[in-house]
């Protein structure tokens, strides 16, 4: 006899854990009251921390701090600045060692365009990512050398660089290490050091990425030489863009000038980003609302900007981006942002096919990730510019820590990691490194290499390592929630106080809200993976509107959840949304999860409109199997049971009679029932 499906009670759902930060009403509204900020919004801020007048004040307006200056902060800027000035001085030429990375390509077309506006003859190299790998290395040394280099600078790259910095001193080549990755036992014996890892974790410089290394260094420079007031703007820019992309903290000396920075990109004076505003459809925004002045926000820069300038470093030539950045020709620069932005669609493409391919590795495998607490997907032909991005995503989905590798050659592989917030990636590595080549990276991300004969014994190891710090509850993305709110609190005015949060990020994450109980009006699939929905509050009895609020809302990637069941708690994050030139605030969706009072499936009873009537529909348990019924507003039924190509119609199951539920119109109407009742279910067997 064949298996009959079982009934579902419970439906596909994110498997995430919330944390909700416990709401204190009365320091909130004490705070709103001092800073003039709204009730929610102060709730906000005492989620990060803030909760006195001066601690709100110095958050709100980071430019009234005052900072310690930076010639006194790194106890080797003085000795670079001055190598530098003697170099300019004396014509000798200056050599920057980049990284591929967003990060590692703005600061050497920081410097490119500081350095030589100052007088300076200077070249640059970036490694390859597919034949070299991360870092300076001897090989850039000695053609340097042969190119008669003085002073080499290495830009997000260079601290653990202990054996390419000895070849330099050998040769009698002057290297300045600048740098914000963390510090190995051993420093190179470089002639100077910038890294802010080295100050006190109280400094304000402490978050810096690479590019605001070289923001310092290059503005030190030009105040010497009385080219301040010239270069501030346009390195500002670059500052931002790589902070950004880097995905830096925002706190510290990078809020504040993240903040200025985001005021002056609109109106950028450097041709490339321009031309890379322009072709990631940012130009011409509409301002905001309650404000005459615009100002770009830190998700245009982590979505649409920063992408198209990683893409080349994964996949691309990085030169690409240097000549985007440091040339003065909008003609060229728009040739550029186009190649930026056909090597960003490949990249999406390649992201996407390996996502799928890890996902059905996964589910076509044995794992139990409950046991193994960690998850090695590994295949040949992946391109390693992108398995990184699959990484994220793949945690994203799975909740685990994932260390994801492809074949650089028959005997070896290259891979990237992503953590979750209990394990710690590099320590992972590090408990590894007797199996490992080279690796390298922090808590949340990382990248190595090993000998594919390592392979079964990597991935033993790391699961050991995770068993130490994972719990079983710890295996499911966390949601941090901040505040709840009713959907008849989202209004402009809200919008945009959140600005004043603004910029939102690493360390001071955007505000996440969430409002219980959600009915959904109408969801659907848009684009290839992602559920638009419309949702609606019930009101309690004491509130008397003539018509219920409704907000549209979008879950990115969220097409396996379809549809979603109703009602649900929603977890969100607001968002403009301009369409035909209207603008609508709507809500990004990042969790849900039932509500306490959830009814399962086969007690579910369902309305709903199509072609403008009204039917309703419900699951009906029938002996060892189960039933769809649609009922009309005549009171006739149509019943279909799984797997099955036709149904019963009519008022009684006697009288009834046998349809062929393949008809376009019987499908749609099935679809748009299993859509209210938030369930998908195996009918025709699709």
């Amino acid at each position: 006899m064949e298996d009959k499906p079982p009934i579902t009670t419970e439906p596909l759902l994110p498997k995430q854990r919330w944390y909700i930060f416990p709401e204190r009403p009365e320091i909130a509204q004490s705070l709103s009251e001092t800073t003039g900020v709204h009730p929610i919004i102060a709730q906000i801020l005492i989620n990060r921390g803030i909760e006195t007048k001066e601690q709100a004040e110095a958050f709100l307006n980071p430019q009234s701090q005052t900072l310690p200056e930076p010639m006194e902060e790194f106890p080797d800027l003085p000795k670079t600045v001055q190598l530098l000035q003697n170099a300019i001085d004396n014509q000798q030429k200056i050599a920057i060692c980049g990284d591929y990375d967003a990060d590692g390509m703005t600061s050497t077309a920081l410097l490119i365009r500081a350095i030589s506006q100052l007088g300076a003859d200077i070249t640059s190299a970036i490694p390859s990512r597919m034949q070299e790998g991360y870092g300076i290395n001897n090989r850039i040394v000695e053609e340097f050398h042969d190119q008669g280099i003085s002073i080499i600078i290495t830009v997000d790259n260079g601290i653990s660089a202990i054996a390419p910095v000895a070849r330099a001193k050998e040769l009698g080549l002057t290297v300045i290490i600048t740098d914000h990755h963390d510090l190995p036992p051993q420093l190179p014996n470089a002639d100077a050091i910038l890294n802010p890892k080295l100050l006190p974790k109280t400094s304000p410089y402490y978050g810096l990425a690479g590019v605001g290394v070289a923001y310092i260094l290059a503005l030190s420079l030009a105040k010497l030489r009385g080219e301040w007031e010239s270069l501030r703007w346009q390195l500002l820019e670059l500052f931002t863009l790589g902070t950004i992309a880097d995905m830096a903290p925002l706190n510290g000396v990078n809020r504040r000038w993240v903040k200025r920075g985001l005021k002056i990109l609109p109106e950028s004076k450097i041709a490339g980003v321009q031309a890379l505003i322009q072709i990631a459809g940012l130009a011409n925004q509409q301002p905001n609302l309650t404000n005459s002045t615009t100002s770009m926000k830190p998700e245009d820069i982590g979505f649409r900007l920063g992408p198209r300038i990683n893409a080349i470093g994964r996949i691309g030539h990085p030169q690409v981006v240097i000549e985007l950045l440091t040339t003065d020709h909008m003609g060229t620069a728009l040739e550029q942002a186009k190649e930026c932005e056909e090597t960003n669609l490949l990249r999406k493409q390649l992201c996407a096919d390996i996502e799928q391919e890890a996902i059905a590795w996964y589910e076509n495998s044995n794992i139990n990730l409950e046991q193994e607490r960690v998850l090695v997907p590994c295949q040949k032909k992946w391109h390693h510019g992108v398995i990184g991005i699959v990484a994220s995503r793949l945690v994203e989905r799975y909740g685990v820590p994932v260390f994801i590798c492809t074949y650089e050659d028959e005997e070896n592989l290259r891979g990237s990691a992503r953590g979750i917030p209990e394990f710690h990636v590099f320590e992972a590595l590090q408990f590894c490194q007797d199996l490992l080549g080279k690796f390298g990276g922090h808590k949340a991300a990382g990248g190595f290499s090993l000998p594919a004969a390592n392979l079964p014994k990597f991935k033993q190891r790391l699961s050991e390592f995770a068993h130490q710090c994972l719990q079983v509850e710890h295996l499911r993305p966390l949601i941090n929630v901040d505040v709840s709110i009713n959907l008849r609190d989202i209004n402009y005015k809200l919008y945009d106080q959140i600005d004043k949060i603004q910029p939102c990020g690493i360390a001071n994450s955007e505000p996440v809200f969430w409002t219980p109980k959600l009915r959904i009006v109408h969801q659907k699939i848009v684009g290839k993976s992602h559920i638009k929905l419309t949702l609606s509050q019930d009101l309690p009895p004491e509130i008397t509107m003539a018509v219920l609020p409704t907000i549209s809302a979008i879950a990115w990637r969220w097409a396996d959840y379809f549809p979603l069941p109703s009602p649900l708690d929603f977890a969100y994050k607001l968002r403009k949304n301009t369409w035909n030139n209207q603008t609508a605030i709507e809500l990004e969706i990042v969790g849900v999860r039932l509500p306490e009072t959830f009814v399962p499936l086969h007690r579910r009873l369902a309305e709903f409109n199509y072609c403008d009537r009204t039917y309703k529909c419900n699951i009906t348990p029938i002996g060892d199997n189960w039933e769809l019924r649609i009922r009309n507003q005549k009171g006739e039924v149509l019943a279909i049971q799984p797997g099955q190509k036709t149904g019963l119609l009519g008022i009684s199951r006697s009288e009834a009679k046998t349809v062929d539920i393949s008809h376009p119109f019987f499908m749609k109407l099935i679809e748009a029932a299993q859509a209210a009742l938030g369930v998908k279910l195996p009918f025709l067997n699709n």
